[in-house]
């Protein structure tokens, strides 16, 4: 019997290994034959699926902004990758290889299940640009998505914002997961147990909808009043439109407020070593990778009651649920923390039996093959 071909497409190489790594092995192992798609393969992301066992593939995508060429270009190329591979299920994620792709396979009639992981940026820009983005993207995913075999969400607001924009009806059917999961044995758990000071830490992508300027007010607020406590960050600086200014960053490194890491792989080393994980995001998530590293981790979590961020919380149990782009609001759970050091402990055990509940990649990937058989 011949191994099922299934393409997964992505609009970052690295999301292959970093976030679809554990996905890639299951479905192997499950005796799928795996095709891994993306714009640009560098020889070390290409050296590592190759490891995995998948097939790395290349096509052109313009990652951001309007260009209807370049976007045929990129819907030309995907019917060419299935069509040449002999694809049966195309399994694209993120917006723009969930509607290019999707359009691509319904053409080339291959079935579809496509994976919604938030909505970003064309879904919280405020910017005259960002409002088109949005409108133009509601047309496209209503467009390209309604054929799907499923659409699998990460969270319920995404799912209605779908039904509200009249972008797909009740009778498509839909289903969803807990993100991306986490691998529990690389992102261990290791109990807190802050002595002398307490510290923070955010991992993200250094944009102003990720919260990092509110992150660098707060710290400057509170180093002044607790000198002990540290705040430290991860993240490589963007070119975006609405990238944070790295000058002033760097700026309160030097000055010893912020410690800026700078992009690191070993994000479980981090995690470990620091004692309460900070995302205070307005950026429309799915459910972000990060906070489910950091309560496998045993972290406790401060992240905004906003679309895929509340999901990683359970608030005062394993932390707190902040008001989006309110500083005094994000102040305060930090503080807290400072001044009831104990509570670290207890709410990091908390996080970690919430990630062994709820975000296990295991149970996730087991549940996505499932499915994938279903439909096949």
């Amino acid at each position: 019997m011949d191994k099922k071909r299934i393409l997964l497409i992505a609009s970052l190489s690295g999301s292959l290994i970093n976030f679809r790594g554990d996905f890639i092995k299951s479905l192997i192992k499950n005796g799928f034959q795996v095709f891994a798609a993306a714009p640009e393969h560098p020889e070390d992301i290409r050296a590592k699926l190759e490891a995995l066992g998948a097939t790395p593939l290349e096509f052109s995508l313009n990652r951001t902004g309007l260009n209807p060429i370049k976007d045929l270009q990129s819907i030309n190329e995907l019917k060419g990758l299935i069509r040449d591979n002999n694809i049966d299920l195309v399994f694209p994620y993120t917006v723009k290889p969930v509607i290019y792709g999707s359009i691509a396979a319904n053409q080339c009639k291959v079935p579809v299940i496509s994976l919604i992981t938030g909505l970003g940026y064309a879904f919280t820009g405020l910017s005259a640009k960002a409002r088109l983005l949005q409108r133009f993207n509601e047309i496209l995913y209503k467009l390209s998505v309604r054929k799907n075999k499923v659409i699998i969400f990460q969270n319920k607001d995404d799912y209605q914002l779908f039904l509200d924009r009249k972008i797909i009806s009740k009778k498509q059917k839909v289903d969803f997961v807990s993100g991306s999961g986490v691998n529990l044995n690389q992102f261990s758990f290791k109990e807190k147990n802050p002595l002398e000071h307490v510290s923070f830490l955010l991992v993200a992508r250094l944009i102003k909808e990720k919260g990092i300027d509110l992150y660098m007010e707060a710290a400057k607020i509170l180093k002044v009043k607790y000198p002990k406590a540290e705040f430290h960050l991860i993240g490589s600086p963007e070119t975006s439109p609405s990238a944070i200014n790295i000058d002033e960053l760097n700026n309160l490194h030097k000055e010893g407020i912020i410690v800026f890491h700078g992009e690191q792989s070993n994000i479980d080393k981090h995690l470990h070593k620091r004692d309460v994980f900070v995302l205070p995001s307005y950026y429309r998530e799915g459910l972000p990778r990060t906070t489910l590293e950091a309560c496998a981790c045993g972290n406790p979590i401060i992240t905004t009651d906003s679309v895929g961020c509340r999901e990683s919380v359970k608030e005062g149990v394993n932390g707190f649920l902040i008001e989006p782009q309110n500083l005094n609001a994000l102040i305060k759970p930090m503080e807290y923390f400072i001044t009831h050091p104990e509570k670290i402990k207890e709410m990091g055990i908390n996080s970690r039996k919430y990630a062994e509940e709820r975000f296990d990649v295991d149970i996730i990937n087991n549940d996505l093959i499932n499915l994938i058989n279903k439909e096949l």
